[in-house]
């Protein structure tokens, strides 16, 4: 995998849309190109359909240092 991803596309997108399929597929095909989820999917409602956005990052040194385990207290070894 390179450092940056592929067309000159940015390290982190906000991917938004209406929840359909394109949506998904649009997910579906940063995923193939080597992108990762980042964090929790986010939905709303407009007035007449659902919007949703899906934070992606492209891993590489800056994002995919190891995260703190939220299960473990502050200290513990």
């Amino acid at each position: 995998m390179t450092f940056r991803p592929p067309n000159d596309l940015p390290i982190y997108r906000l991917l938004t849309g209406k929840d359909d399929d394109a949506f998904c597929r649009r997910v579906s095909d940063a995923l193939a190109l080597g992108y990762r989820l980042n964090g929790s999917p986010a939905a709303t409602f407009n007035g007449e359909h659902v919007v949703v956005a899906q934070a992606i990052v492209w891993p590489c040194a800056e994002t995919d240092r190891p995260q703190p385990d939220p299960t473990r207290a502050h200290g513990d070894a």
